[in-house]
């Protein structure tokens, strides 16, 4: 393990600065630590669903993206890093197909709601797409792997499937758009 941190404050980011894992010191609000920011943020997000009632195996699968989101946070904290692979994309394809399966065909957009759990889920969604624009704002100026934008927006359409399911699960039902309401 890494360097263990005894006192929390340092005063060195009192100048609007902060360290990179590599050592090296940029903005506070650069685009590398706004990325990464909000990739920290997307996994508040989970760990505040991950605290209403999910079904065991979602629970098991939003723990295990909470540390490759940690380790996707490292990879953009450290330039020239690599923490997330093909593979990693790969499985959110196979959770994202499994749990998109068993709903139904969508005819209708869906509104963000549907029980707390769900409306969480929304929320880490939301916040997820942020973190991919943002990435793709780095990458525009900085090498950033393509698997770190791919993970990012395949995340997001899972957690936008997992929504549905917690909706249903809950009871709930899904919240649709009613596109006719103004006429």
């Amino acid at each position: 393990m890494g360097n263990r941190l005894s006192k929390i404050y340092t005063k060195t980011g009192d100048d609007g600065s902060t360290g990179l894992g590599d050592g090296s010191r940029t903005a506070k609000d650069s685009l590398r630590v706004t990325a990464y920011g909000t990739v920290d943020e997307a996994n508040s997000c989970i760990g505040l669903l991950l605290a209403s009632d999910v079904p065991d195996d979602i629970r098991d699968l939003l723990t295990s993206i909470q540390h490759q989101l940690f380790d996707l946070g490292g990879e953009l904290c450290i330039p020239g890093h690599s923490a997330i692979d093909d593979a990693d994309v790969e499985r959110l394809e196979q959770r994202l197909d499994h749990y998109n399966d068993a709903l139904p065909p969508l005819k209708d957009f869906i509104l963000p709601g549907g029980g707390e759990a769900a409306a969480r889920c929304h929320i880490a969604r939301t916040v997820v797409r942020r973190a991919e624009r943002e990435t793709v704002a780095l990458a525009r100026g900085e090498t950033v792997r393509p698997q770190v934008v791919r993970y990012l927006n395949r995340l997001s359409d899972l957690l936008f499937v997992l929504a549905r399911v917690l909706a249903r699960a809950s009871g709930h039902g899904e919240v649709l758009w009613q596109h006719e309401r103004r006429r």
